[in-house]
């Protein structure tokens, strides 16, 4: 999943009373959230999340916005500010404290509580936090900030109005139009309507499904899916979805006791997130439902239900665990009902339908999107997107969250409701916006790549490193290892050649011994006596043996040893 992005064109200065969006993840791609605005000498971020790996990126656990666009002004950066609390939009912000620890961030009360938990990992202490709601308009630097309740699903999304000079700014964040929500929280169109009337000058809107006819199903029509999945059920069953989905588990909550089961997390991030909602009250548990997810083996199987990790097939995540059979407290076996409550973020089809397969495999009846109603998307579909548009009315349109064909969709869709061709920003990271004299375009590039996260190593992994773990993974290596005297140019001992992944039989590696004795001794005695430069050689000899012979690329480590 490695992006190329065209090559950095400076900006020029932004103009006296301008404002400048810079987009520094999440268009272009689903994951990675952070734009920063500046006017008048300062900087507002708004989100700052992470991006999930995939197959592709061997051994990444996490991928960060780059932050190197603002570094050397962390100083002017007046606020961070939070429209939900999804890892996407969230998750990446106490790498962004770890540079500067003081930067106050604003966000709903579940918004932070989910931020807190992260910063008392990441031992980041006294970092300013200001809780907000609907409504509340605040002041931060030259920045008014005004913020708009909307419907997503997750509890307390927000969306953004900035106010300055130089006009409006509308960021809906992640957002859908439900209009019977489980929480009875709907997207404030009226804000949106008295925000368009006063003149929204650029719309930064919320892609995902923009190429979704229609409108987004409802949270409440999952719930007789969900009924039937437990009412199938003779065994233990296993909810997995993501573990900020407040609403989702609220409704399996609710489903446990309509068909008498009692409740168990299972993953830490499911554990601590349910606690934080149930103590700020956006999740209701009923009385005695819940059990210690440590101690499910005091129940019967066919009295419980499981809400799980690992609905996206995470390696290390629960679900993924039980389809593999390693997990320490769950055993699938035949008779359970696995229901994926989520979408499949694009990209993580491969890894979904292996955890799929592997509980099939164990006996398990899995229940998922594409053979029941058991998730709904957050996200707004186009006839959503069509009305706000006709509320809105903005000057200028920048579609935001998702991948280039939902960008597209999103900006044909402003088109359609009237807005000019050329005043609809497709833009990608690292692009950059100016609003200016009430006109906003495209002034220039900044770099914005892939920043790893890889254990507690931030930015040390290199594309480079991830072409070669991709090589191990795929292709598999072969060393060489070889003693000469370095006196004589004579070799002492080897080749010894040995592989990983590369050949069952080790037998089929004795005919390349030959070529690369071959090699060296012509080398040895045309004076070459560098350890580098004889590595280089063997390295030639069976990269060219292992292409023609077996049409394969190991990754080949030579070892040249003197004495």
């Amino acid at each position: 999943m490695s992006r190329s992005y065209p090559e950095p064109s400076a900006p020029p200065p932004l103009a006296e009373g301008g404002l400048r969006v810079t987009p520094l993840g999440g268009v272009g791609e689903i994951g990675r959230n952070m734009t920063v605005f500046e006017h008048d000498g300062k900087l507002l971020v708004v989100d700052c999340g992470v991006l999930f790996p995939e197959d592709d990126q061997p051994g990444v656990d996490l991928i960060l916005p780059d932050f190197d666009a603002i570094r050397g002004r962390l100083d002017d950066v007046v606020a961070i500010v939070l429209t939900h609390g999804h890892e996407d939009h969230i998750g990446a912000v106490p790498y962004l404290l770890r540079e500067r620890g003081d930067i106050p961030v604003v966000g709903s009360r579940l918004t932070l509580a989910f931020v807190a938990s992260k910063l008392r990992e990441h031992r980041l202490r006294d970092v300013p936090t200001h809780v907000v709601a609907e409504g509340d308009v605040l002041q931060m630097g030259p920045f008014e900030i005004e913020l708009v309740a909307v419907n997503h699903s997750i509890p307390d999304a927000l969306a953004v109005a900035i106010r300055t000079v130089a006009g409006v700014v509308l960021h809906t964040g992640d957002f859908k139009m439900d209009q019977l929500p489980l929480d009875g929280r709907i997207t404030d169109l009226r804000a949106f309507a008295r925000l368009g009337e006063q003149g929204v000058d650029l719309f930064l809107t919320d892609s995902t499904n923009a190429d979704v006819p229609g409108f987004t199903t409802t949270e409440r029509d999952i719930t007789p899916a969900l009924d039937r999945a437990f009412a199938a059920s003779s065994g233990r069953i296993v909810v997995a979805c993501f573990a900020s989905h407040v609403h989702r588990v609220q409704q399996v909550l609710d489903a446990a006791v309509r068909h008498g089961r009692q409740v168990a997390y299972i993953g830490r991030s499911m554990v601590r997130n349910m606690a934080i909602a149930r103590e700020l009250g956006y999740l209701h548990v009923p009385d005695g439902v819940l059990v210690d997810g440590r101690k499910i083996g005091d129940h019967r199987p066919e009295d419980l239900v499981l809400v799980s990790t690992g609905s996206q097939g995470e390696p290390m995540a629960a679900l993924s665990r039980m389809a593999g059979s390693t997990h320490d407290r769950v055993d699938i076996v035949e008779g359970d009902t696995v229901v994926l409550a989520s979408s499949m973020i694009p990209g993580n089809e491969s890894a979904i339908y292996r955890v799929i397969d592997g509980l099939t495999r164990l006996g398990a009846r899995v229940v998922h999107q594409g053979n029941a109603l058991v998730h709904v998307s957050g996200h707004a579909s186009a006839g959503e997107l069509l009305y706000c548009y006709n509320v809105v009315r903005p000057s200028h349109v920048m579609p935001v969250h998702g991948e280039v064909r939902h960008l597209h969709a999103n900006a044909a869709l402003a088109r359609a409701t009237g807005v000019p061709a050329d005043r609809v920003l497709l833009v990608e990271d690292g692009d950059v916006v100016d609003l200016v004299d009430g006109r906003a375009s495209v002034v220039g590039r900044v770099d914005c790549g892939y920043v790893y996260v890889d254990g507690s190593s931030v930015g040390a992994v290199t594309e480079a490193e991830l072409e070669d773990r991709r090589i191990l993974r795929d292709e598999g290596f072969i060393s060489v290892i070889v003693a000469i005297d370095s006196g004589t140019g004579t070799i002492i001992t080897g080749p010894s050649v040995q592989a990983r992944g590369f050949a069952e039989d080790d037998a089929v590696l004795a005919e390349v011994v030959p070529r690369i004795t071959e090699a060296l001794t012509t080398a040895l005695g045309d004076g070459v006596r560098d350890p580098h430069q004889l590595q280089q050689v063997m390295r030639r000899t069976v990269g060219r043996w292992v292409s023609g012979a077996h049409r394969r690329r190991p990754m080949i480590l030579p070892v040249v040893l003197e004495a």
